[in-house]
């Protein structure tokens, strides 16, 4: 009996990744964005990321793993939308007409935003399986995937499925602070390990810029990023600020590249997408 439910396990693991190569056949890049700590503002970064990329003239999709804890919708304006099936699988959530960004998140399956993901690891990574082989994504030139925080079950499940894909690399999202350094050094060791691509390393809120004179002060350390970039031997791809003009987005689905072009958070995110881009 048991050998039967190992073969039958066998066989769907192989359907599996011949469902995951044929949906994501027509992407041209897969970015994913991690931290081996929360709170650091991956997925504000994963999401302007992936406004910018946007903006930049490119078609861009948005997955949304992290399963206990998914901003994207909210972050975007797109709490309340409907997810919906058709022949080729699951169909994701257009944030406009042109269908430049499409979205999606375990967010959307949720009836209230209030409501927990209890689930133990099979279960999450059974989730995680079906986003990366059940979304008809279509042709995309960006797929960003924003990952929870953490080396677990969740990210060993994405680095399992994207081993039959091309996927570009990880962009690290840390902080200033050695405590968030320290966490994402293991983010490096994890890549490493698992033969993803480090494709750089961004300092999230390291300053803050005041919106009125636009001055940036370090209210916490600054160059822990830069430093863990140049001990890595990886990019480093800048930093960003703790700017509330950015933090009064979120929730609009609106990109700084748009509202706050001459920002120092535009500028890096700029200089990021020209980076990945080439």
């Amino acid at each position: 009996m048991c050998e039967v439910f190992f073969v039958l396990v066998q066989i769907l693991l192989f359907f599996a990744e011949i469902l995951n190569q044929k949906m994501l056949d027509k992407v041209k890049h897969i970015i994913l964005v991690l931290s081996g700590k929360g709170g650091v503002g991956k997925s504000t970064v994963s999401t302007q990321l992936a406004l910018a990329l946007r903006e930049s003239g490119f078609k861009v999709g948005l997955l949304d793993i992290d399963l206990c804890g998914p901003s994207v919708p909210y972050i975007l304006g797109l709490e309340g939308q409907d997810v919906h099936q058709c022949d080729e699988g699951w169909v994701p959530v257009y944030v406009d007409s042109e269908k430049s960004l499409a979205v999606m998140s375990i967010g959307f399956l949720l009836k209230n935003r209030d409501d927990p993901v209890v689930w133990r690891g099979p279960k999450k990574t059974a989730m995680i399986r079906q986003f990366l082989t059940d979304v008809h994504w279509d042709e995309l030139d960006f797929l960003v995937i924003d990952t929870p925080p953490g080396t677990s079950d969740e990210h060993i499940t994405v680095m399992e499925c994207m081993k039959e894909v091309k996927c570009d690399g990880a962009v690290l999202v840390t902080t200033p602070q050695e405590v968030a350094v320290d966490d994402v050094r293991k983010e490096v060791t994890f890549c490493r390990k698992t033969g993803i691509k480090i494709l750089g390393i961004v300092e999230n809120m390291s300053g803050f810029v005041c919106p009125h004179c636009s001055d940036c002060t370090n209210i916490f350390s600054t160059g822990g990023g830069s430093a863990l970039a140049e001990m890595a031997k990886v990019p480093f791809l800048g930093t960003l600020p703790i700017d509330p003009r950015v933090g009064d987005l979120a929730g609009t689905g609106k990109s700084c590249l748009k509202e706050l072009p001459d920002s120092p958070t535009s500028t890096t995110f700029r200089e990021i997408v020209s980076i990945l881009s080439k």
